[in-house]
């Protein structure tokens, strides 16, 4: 029987008092999206898990002053150092990167981590951090990785994903914590967020080649889903793993073309995977009437 739940994502991610605080580092670069969401708006944090350390690969990044604030370690690990400031070699010297990802990995171990967040984090992970920390890796994506190719690829990945996908002529959006293995972005998803609709104005700006028009509402519309889904999806993912409602081992064993992630919507209620498409006309429904409602008004 398919159903949606009712609960909150820590209802749903309850931990075992007895069991230590998950060890959660948390790998950005110039912003981290949502982190302040875990900060400041989490009672699951210090009990079922704590944030050690946030390392970024920039010289700042913009909640710096938060996870200062809130008792987690700050390290500044430039990449642009390793490459002196010439980031257009990064994709034809894969050694270089690979001592990069050494030394973060280096810096990440003196915390002890239990899982790495990659939130915000701008740059494919290489071996050394694969290796490290194999199905202890979760990448917060801004598209939805459940549209896939016939041969399991997700569609749309990388950093303009929500480009893409509106180009493609995609109706809404969504973003997704996945796991992080070899391939970009192609790990089994965990946690997707509610749809984020696409405005119509998409379809004139490409029928009148507005181009100037269109990248203002992608800009605007990525920033949507980065403001309103990072924090809730972040929450729901810890809590579904702290309380044991996802083993991330079981889904590492998985085709992750194949596995149907856990669904948060925009009250933060959790949907388990086998009541995603229920939850998805539910969702649509209610945001119709209410949307009907105010007209009406």
């Amino acid at each position: 029987m398919l159903t949606t739940s009712d609960t909150s994502p820590a209802e749903a991610g309850h931990a075992d008092h007895h069991r230590a605080p998950l060890r959660v580092a948390v790998l950005c670069s110039s912003r981290a999206p949502g982190l302040a969401d875990l900060f400041e708006r989490d009672a699951a944090r210090g009990r079922a898990y704590q944030i050690v350390c946030v390392v970024t690969s920039e010289q700042s990044f913009a909640e710096q002053d938060i996870a200062r604030r809130s008792g987690a370690a700050v390290v500044y690990h430039p990449i642009a150092e390793f490459y002196d400031g010439d980031l257009r070699s990064l994709s034809r010297d894969p050694d270089t990167r690979r001592t990069y990802d050494r030394d973060t990995l280096n810096i990440l171990r003196a915390h002890a981590p239990d899982l790495v967040l990659l939130d915000g984090y701008l740059y494919l992970v290489t071996e050394p951090l694969l290796d490290a920390f194999p199905r202890r890796m979760l990448n917060l994506h801004f598209s939805d990785l459940t549209i896939r190719h016939a041969d399991g690829r997700p569609v749309f990945v990388g950093r303009r994903s929500v480009r893409d996908a509106l180009v493609a002529g995609e109706k809404e959006t969504a973003a997704t914590l996945h796991l992080v293995n070899e391939r970009p972005d192609g790990g089994a998803p965990i946690v997707r967020s509610w749809p984020h609709p696409v405005s119509p104005m998409v379809g004139f700006a490409r029928q009148w080649h507005a181009d100037e028009m269109l990248k203002a509402y992608i800009y605007a519309h990525q920033e949507w889903m980065i403001r309103a889904a990072s924090g809730p999806v972040l929450m729901a993912g810890l809590h579904l793993i702290t309380g044991k409602a996802v083993d991330l081992d079981a889904v590492g064993e998985e085709n992750p073309a194949k596995v149907l992630p856990w669904v948060v919507d925009d009250r933060g209620r959790l949907s388990p995977p086998e009541g995603v498409h229920l939850f998805e006309r539910l969702w649509a429904y209610e945001h119709a009437f209410a949307d009907g409602l105010g007209a009406r008004g």
